[in-house]
């Protein structure tokens, strides 16, 4: 069996950590790495830390609009795939990576397998939510982190083949947190206190490339009532430096900005922080799964669960919620809702099963 990954950001750096190495043992994997994020401490850090094997082909794809992104993205992996012949093409989550990937492969006459499958925010002014659910229904194998996406996949009435596996990202998560607890170092970094700030991500670009809503992020962040550790995503960086903000944060006293932080290092700061604050969407499961509260930075999320369970706060950009929810208790429960750290082989196993010899 032939498999052409595509990947290109942070969390699809942290997925294919759970699958590649297996996949690998079993097949011959081509991973290609779009470049999506281009930034070194958001891409090659992850490599080396994770053990994510280094990709066969790298395109450095990573500036431009969505739109431009996804094109040259379908120019670039098209050839590969005629070149690579593979038996499947694997993608992960709801990137421009994700559909470009998706899509030159199903337009080659190719099966897609897709993971993260059926996750819904309903909100299709997001690029992610028009990723994900286009992908969904040109993919021959759609893999679940859990049983609420299949459900969604049932109404959309999707041809493809659905399956539960659970979520890789819970495969690493369990792996590296316990490690991360015990390091100090990123905490002294930020001169931060266990327990007693804040770690925040925000780079959508509903938050960042609207001036008005940057001003209201910046403006969340300067009235934060504890410590703050942000660690800056460039494209965050560039928008804020471009209105002449971003002096404002560096200088509030009690906003510790850090350059881009390799898994290690954020997991170390998420997993003592008092709370997240993010517009992430692995972001939010990631501190589920720390039994860190997360004040999601938007109106809709795709991982409703977590905000059934209580873990969870939507504000959007509404200061007085994002603070009213810091104070929040969180429950006493937590339940196992993504799987129990076995996604990856489950992954493997249905890849051989669907498109093995």
């Amino acid at each position: 069996m032939r498999v052409l990954t595509v990947i290109g950001n942070r969390p699809q750096f942290v997925k294919a950590a759970a699958v590649s190495r297996r996949l690998q043992e079993v097949a011959t994997e081509v991973l290609v790495h779009t470049g999506q994020h281009y930034d070194d401490e958001m891409s090659a850090v992850f490599f080396d830390e994770l053990g994510v094997p280094r990709p066969t082909h790298e395109l450095q794809l990573g500036t431009g609009s969505n739109t431009e992104q996804t094109a040259r993205m379908l120019s670039a992996i098209a050839p590969l795939i005629a070149a690579e012949r593979p038996d499947v093409v694997l993608v992960y989550g709801d990137t421009n990576s994700t559909l470009a990937g998706g899509l030159a492969a199903a337009q080659a006459g190719v099966p897609v397998a897709h993971v993260e499958a059926g996750m819904r925010s309903f909100d299709r002014s997001m690029p992610e939510e028009l990723n994900r659910v286009l992908t969904d229904h040109l993919s021959t194998l759609l893999l679940c982190s859990s049983a609420a996406p299949t459900e969604h996949l049932a109404a959309e009435r999707v041809v493809g083949t659905v399956e539960v596996v659970g979520d890789v990202m819970v495969d690493v998560a369990l792996l590296v947190q316990p490690r991360a607890r015990e390091d100090d170092g990123p905490l002294r970094s930020a001169e931060v206190t266990p327990g007693e700030y804040v770690l925040v991500t925000a780079h959508r670009a509903g938050n960042v490339d609207d001036p008005e809503r940057l001003r209201r992020l910046v403006d969340l962040l300067l009235g934060l009532p504890c410590p703050a550790v942000l660690p800056l995503h460039p494209r965050t960086g560039a928008r804020l430096d471009a209105q002449g903000w971003l002096d404002e944060l560096l200088g509030a006293e009690h906003v510790s900005i850090t350059p881009p932080l390799g898994y290690l290092a954020f997991t170390a700061l998420l997993t003592r922080a008092r709370a997240m604050l993010t517009d992430s969407g692995g972001v939010q499961k990631e501190a589920y799964l720390a039994g860190v509260p997360c004040i999601t930075l938007r109106d809709t999320t795709e991982w409703t669960e977590t905000v059934d369970a209580g873990w969870n706060v939507l504000v959007d950009l509404d200061a007085p919620a994002a603070y009213a929810a810091l104070e929040r208790t969180p429950p006493t429960e937590r339940p196992m809702l993504y799987g129990d750290g076995r996604a990856g082989e489950r992954v493997v196993d249905a890849l051989v099963r669907a498109f093995g010899d």
